[in-house]
């Protein structure tokens, strides 16, 4: 009898696994798979609705649809969650003009102002949103900063914030903008359309390529030697921008399916961190995000006509220069207006390269006023 209750208990136990597994949980080939599946399915389907970012959003339901359905641990490995930093900040020195930001010329100190200016309109509603106990200071900083949405995702985490919160809160920032903006243009601007169009570059593949190398090893050199967390996207970047000022390789872009590589690193790498509980607390914290967010864009809108009464610039072209988020859209609604798209570059780029720069020094200001 005492063998039969051991066997059956043994069996019973041996059940309860397998229904776990079944239930539960799934090999590793498994979920890597699943989590690829949905990224390429959900990536197409957004891009074909023009979503902003849509690979990074694709690539963050695919780890979130494995963490929330499995107790299988994956994770994306340090290295290359790093390469995909570094291409990030490639693709954002690779917009750099020295060209255009030296064209700011005289009114380089009104635009230095209303760049302060919308910081200091971030960091303000970044402190509204840390009022919630589930979000730090650091959260909430980096969550609403207006500016580089993509590169203060790669680093939120290093710099102290959750970022699962600072990557939804950032993105549906973006997208609130590419919504309003064609709005704000036709009512109150009504510019004439088909005036111009946005080309992002035009150097040949091999050019792409040998820029993306010569960016990666030195900027990863430069990571390496500089004391500072987020290095590894920053030094990359500020290669990038010193080759495409230099112009020694044309006009060079990120190729892009590395972007889109780059974006998967980051989407998954935050995915994988969700879990059910996080998830509720970021749905419930979408009322107040979408509000201050509201408050927000009027804001930025309020610098974009003290900056067009500051210097002779047309208020569209001002207007366009201090939109929170969306560079791309943009500079192609510029260009499609006639709008001075090198000066709305300008403006945008003066204020990603300050915010970027200046993370690491708020992030430890807001860790030692919250400590």
């Amino acid at each position: 009898m005492l063998v039969m209750g051991a066997l059956y208990d043994e069996r019973s136990t041996w059940l309860r696994r397998v229904l776990l597994m079944t239930s539960d949980g799934r090999s590793p080939a498994a979920s890597v798979a699943l989590v690829l599946a949905v990224t390429a399915v959900l990536s197409v389907a957004f891009s074909l609705l023009h979503l902003p970012s849509a690979v990074l959003f694709g690539s963050l339901l695919g780890g979130m649809t494995h963490a929330l359905t499995s107790s299988t641990v994956i994770a994306i490995p340090p290295s290359a969650f790093r390469l995909g930093q570094a291409l990030i900040g490639i693709t954002i020195g690779s917009l750099v003009s020295l060209s255009a930001l030296t064209g700011m010329g005289s009114a380089l100190l009104p635009i230095a102002a209303v760049t302060a200016g919308t910081v200091l309109v971030s960091l303000l509603a970044g402190r509204l949103l840390a009022l919630r106990r589930d979000v730090s200071p650091v959260t909430g900083a980096f969550a609403m900063i207006a500016g580089g949405a993509s590169g203060v995702v790669a680093i939120a985490r290093e710099l102290g914030a959750d970022d699962r919160v600072v990557t939804v809160v950032q993105y549906l920032r973006v997208l609130l903008v590419l919504l309003t903006m064609p709005v704000v243009t036709a009512v109150v601007f009504r510019p004439e359309h088909g005036l111009g169009r946005f080309d992002a570059g035009g150097a040949t593949l091999a050019a792409d390529l040998a820029y993306v190398a010569i960016a990666l090893a030195l900027g990863l050199l430069v990571a390496r030697v500089v004391p500072v967390s987020t290095a590894t996207l920053l030094g990359p970047l500020a290669v990038a921008a010193v080759l495409s000022s230099a112009g020694w390789l044309g006009t060079p872009a990120v190729p892009v399916p590395l972007q889109w590589v780059a974006y998967t690193l980051i989407g998954v790498q935050v995915g994988l961190r969700f879990t059910r509980a996080s998830l509720a607390s970021i749905t419930r914290m979408l009322p107040l995000v979408l509000a201050i967010m509201v408050g927000m864009i009027g804001m930025t809108a309020a610098m974009g006509a003290l900056l067009a009464w500051l210097t002779p610039v047309d208020g569209l072209t001002a207007y366009l220069a201090t939109t929170p988020g969306g560079l791309f859209a943009v500079l192609a609604t510029a260009a499609d207006s006639g709008s001075d798209v090198t000066y709305v570059m300008a403006v945008q780029l003066f204020r990603l390269l300050v915010i970027l720069a200046f993370t690491p020094l708020l992030a430890r200001m807001l860790r030692r006023r919250a400590g």
